[in-house]
């Protein structure tokens, strides 16, 4: 069914799923360990889908914001913080976007280190994924076999076929039993401290900004622009739009929420195309934060890893390949420097090690074009 200029159909459905691999751990981490409200935050994660999908009107990716999600579970924050922390990102992303901060930082990064971001999230991914690809070797073996066979298949695509297989083996393994409805769930109204904002970003925000900077919002303005070259999303656009939705999520039981270029690249490798993949998307988290948010943690950990390490796998090789049209001359150093520091510490320093590189070559007169 096509709508305007979305699109409702099995290929969008299939690039909803696209992203799944990031939100799932994060997910059950903030929950099960931090006790976060599940129908707060699938229903904030599920409205900003939808309202993203409207705007954009192209696939557009909401994610946890990674160093705040992994210290807020390593050192089980209480939900206030991890409510704090989201408030702060809001009011760094507005500033930096009302600032146009973030567009003078997209204008000094080269295309050779935005490629080295994203070959890094590459690598990265793949490496994740093999972790849980062990899950179970054969099952991975049979997951990367439907997505290499059905991944463009439009009635069967593969990440719906993935999803439907996962659920069945949960049913074989008795473990659906413990997803059950117990009544309707809604977002509560939430609060924080205000000193709780500053904690926060020392704790992990400041750490934070160098990955969203390159990952959320350089990156990703860089792939819509080669997915959709006639439809370019601006950095500013893409910080206001974090902005506006951190500062209203961590009143409703949200949690920090991001763009990234790796969840967009999932989404367009298993079909998404238009703003429909968000919508559909958004109405599958609002439903389960308000049908299923007693047992939500069940379904997610239950679900087999290994089908969800082939997915991720397969999105980390996609974006390796986007290295091949950088030139294997004094391009290629900035984006190697970017990569090895990226994979050996953080993306962070990996962006700003390779914009280094890149700007001492132009300082002894080798400097490669942008």
């Amino acid at each position: 069914m096509k709508i305007g200029s979305f699109e409702f159909n099995m290929r969008e459905l299939a690039g909803s799923f696209g992203d799944f691999g990031t939100l799932f751990p994060l997910a059950v981490g903030y929950i099960a360990v931090c006790g976060m409200n599940p129908a707060g935050l699938l229903v904030m994660m599920g409205l900003a889908n939808i309202v993203t999908g409207l705007v954009y009107r192209l696939p557009m990716p909401i994610e946890p914001m990674k160093v705040l999600a992994v210290v807020a579970i390593a050192q089980q924050w209480s939900p206030s913080m991890i409510y704090a922390s989201g408030f702060a990102m809001g009011m760094v992303w507005l500033f930096f976007s009302v600032t146009n901060i973030i567009g003078h930082i997209a204008r000094i990064t080269p295309v050779s280190v935005v490629r080295g971001i994203q070959v890094s999230l590459g690598v990265l991914l793949a490496v994740q994924a093999i972790t849980m690809l062990s899950d179970s070797w054969v099952l991975a073996a049979v997951s990367i076999a439907i997505v290499l066979v059905l991944r463009e298949n439009r009635y069967a695509p593969a990440t719906v076929v993935l999803m439907v297989l996962g659920i069945l083996i949960m049913l074989a393994k008795g473990q659906l039993a413990q997803v059950t409805f117990t009544g309707l769930a809604l977002p509560p109204m939430t609060a924080f401290h205000p000193s709780e904002v500053w904690d926060t970003l020392v704790l992990a925000g400041f750490a934070q900004i160098p990955l969203t900077a390159t990952n959320a919002v350089i990156a990703t303005a860089a792939l819509i622009a080669k997915y959709w070259p006639e439809r370019p999303v601006s950095e500013r656009k893409l910080s206001f739009n974090m902005g506006i939705m951190n500062l209203i999520s961590p009143f409703f039981g949200g949690m920090p929420l991001c763009h990234g270029a790796g969840g967009l690249a999932g989404q367009y490798y298993f079909g998404a195309r238009t703003g429909g993949t968000n919508i559909i998307e958004g109405v599958m988290e609002l439903a389960l934060g308000i049908l299923l948010a007693t047992s939500i943690i069940s379904l997610f950990t239950f679900f087999p890893t290994a089908i969800i390490g082939a997915m991720m796998f397969l999105v980390g090789i996609e974006l390796v390949s986007f290295a091949r049209d950088v030139r294997l001359d004094l391009d290629f150093i900035p984006l190697a420097s970017t990569v090895v520091i990226s994979v050996i510490s953080n993306m962070a320093f990996g962006f700003l090690f390779g914009l280094g590189v890149h700007y001492l070559l132009g300082r002894l007169g080798k400097r490669p074009a942008r």
